[in-house]
């Protein structure tokens, strides 16, 4: 299907690493304009910085029956933009070329035989998005201090590896991630009966409640904690089938069984594995076709005492376009949510992801991306890799500067007006003191130094007037307000440990 195309070695060498001997494919013209395409649009989602260390050196090798092949120079880049990008990488593809289902990054540097293959593992559609591709890859090059070393981290049981890599092969489960263990998994009060109900589940010799539907927003476990219970029932239960895959893979396999006249083979396919498992169940909302099957299959499997597993990112009575006897199924058994995350919750996870990479992080550093990255735990991982990244790349040591310049629009993203009510908050959260002390009449050193730091702040980063601050603080003159930002301007420059507790609220802050 390729032809050789003279011209392309230099749109070969303007999407970096190069390629030479036997790894060099020739490309044809619709080839490399459309990688010019996605290469364009990487870099404007993702920034220029992020563009620059881990897309650009990533090299076209070639498209054939449906896949597209690129190349990265070494093991630790391919594992990277395959976790971070391999994705958006592969819809932006698709939409250029509806033929290309699938997108494989090889290692291109040394023998082309040897090279290793990471493959998106589900076909990706334009109207597809926030699909988690899983990938067994080594953990990535991390840093401690100035040295760089490398860590492996711990993996599930080989035999639970090579029962999931057995069943990749069929093409049916989608391939599981190794860092989503129960062991990975970090709890807090609002994932806790979600975890619990994996728990349970997973370690039951038969079906405890059916199905269990794990709900929540994005980025905040589900998908963790299937992968879990999959990886446990591997290790303890060999002997048991799992499959686990998204809707909008159920969805598309249906579809083409359809096309081939081939559904019977689907049925006997997912009616007979002991554990289904389907993930973000809500792409087949409005798909009335491919809820009907999923409907006979869920009965099937529940009328033997097969194990079902479904998430989405709604409750079943909230989801919107599915049949109201499929949706009364799907809350039929166990259903648990997942609430969004807490400044608790946050920091623990980062002090568990800095510790599984072997990388130091400063307690402050922690404390801030805590407080400001509060969307999800996917946002909250990817900005503290993108800051382990720099760190390696560029040497840099990690700080709080550092950290607010590399994830600069990050934080952007986040900004908002502070308001006097968010300063009192997060400098009565700080000092561990109640927000009801910002306005009382103690004079408790304990609470007086909090308030005189949250007058102080207030006046730096709000423009309200010192007669409303004193106001907003039970009351207060305005001559108090001015002795507060006075006192603390002296000793921000005399007191070391005050002068960090400053910065450090200030940067939460401002953002």
């Amino acid at each position: 299907m390729q032809h050789a195309v003279r011209g392309t070695q230099s749109a070969l060498g303007q999407s970096g690493g190069g390629m030479q001997g036997d790894q060099q494919a020739a490309l044809d013209d619709h080839t490399v304009a459309i990688w010019q395409v996605v290469r364009e649009k990487l870099r404007a989602e993702f920034g220029a910085t992020a563009y620059r260390y881990w897309l650009e050196p990533v090299a076209l090798i070639g498209v054939e029956a449906g896949v597209a092949r690129l190349g990265a120079p070494t093991r630790a880049m391919r594992d990277w933009v395959t976790q971070h990008y391999l994705d958006r990488i592969q819809a932006f593809w698709h939409a250029e070329d509806a033929n290309v289902h699938f997108v494989e990054i090889n290692i291109i540097s040394g023998s082309g035989n040897n090279a290793s293959t990471v493959t998106a593992d589900s076909p990706v559609s334009a109207s597809v998005s926030g699909n988690t591709m899983s990938v067994s890859a080594p953990a990535p090059k991390t840093v401690s201090g100035s040295n760089t070393n490398y860590r492996t981290e711990s993996q599930p049981p080989a035999s639970g590896r090579t029962a999931i890599a057995s069943m990749s092969d069929d093409g049916i489960s989608a391939a599981l991630d190794p860092r989503y263990t129960f062991d990975n998994f970090v709890i807090g009060k609002p994932n806790e009966f979600a975890y619990a109900a994996a728990r349970r589940l997973a370690e039951a010799e038969s079906v405890p409640f059916n199905p269990l539907f794990l709900y929540g927003g994005v980025g905040l476990g589900k998908t963790h904690l299937m992968h879990a219970i999959a990886w446990h029932i591997r290790r303890t239960q060999p002997h048991r089938t799992v499959i686990y895959l998204s809707a909008e893979k159920f969805m598309y396999r249906f579809i083409r069984a359809l096309r081939d006249k081939n559904t019977v083979d689907f049925k006997d396919q997912f009616r007979s594995v002991d554990v289904l498992m389907v993930d973000d169940v809500q792409f087949i909302s409005g798909k009335d076709s491919t809820q009907e099957e999923f409907f006979h299959t869920f009965n099937a499997l529940v009328d033997q005492g097969r194990q079902i597993i479904v998430s989405a990112d709604k409750s079943p009575s909230d989801l919107e376009d599915i049949e109201e006897r499929l949706r009364s199924r799907l809350g039929s058994g166990l259903v648990a949510d997942i609430h969004a995350t807490t400044y608790e919750l946050r920091l623990g996870i980062l002090e568990s992801k800095a510790e599984r990479q072997g990388v130091e992080l400063p307690q402050r550093v922690m404390e801030f991306l805590a407080h400001k990255i509060t969307a999800n735990v996917r946002e909250l991982e990817g900005a503290l890799n993108r800051v382990i990244a720099h760190s390696q790349l560029v040497g840099r040591e990690i700080s709080l500067e550092m950290v607010q310049d590399v994830l600069h629009d990050v934080l952007r993203a986040s900004e908002r007006r502070v308001s006097i009510e968010e300063i009192q908050k997060r400098v009565a959260e700080h000092f561990n003191i109640k927000v009801s002390d910002m306005h009382s009449a103690r004079r408790a050193r304990a609470v007086a130094r909090p308030r005189q730091v949250a007058m102080y702040l207030s006046k730096q980063l709000t423009t309200h007037s010192l007669p409303e601050i004193g106001r907003k603080f039970g009351g207060r003159d305005h001559t108090t307000v001015m002795h507060a930002v006075r006192k603390i301007e002296e000793l921000h420059s005399s007191d070391p440990s005050l002068s960090e507790d400053i910065d450090l609220l200030r940067r939460m802050l401002e953002g």
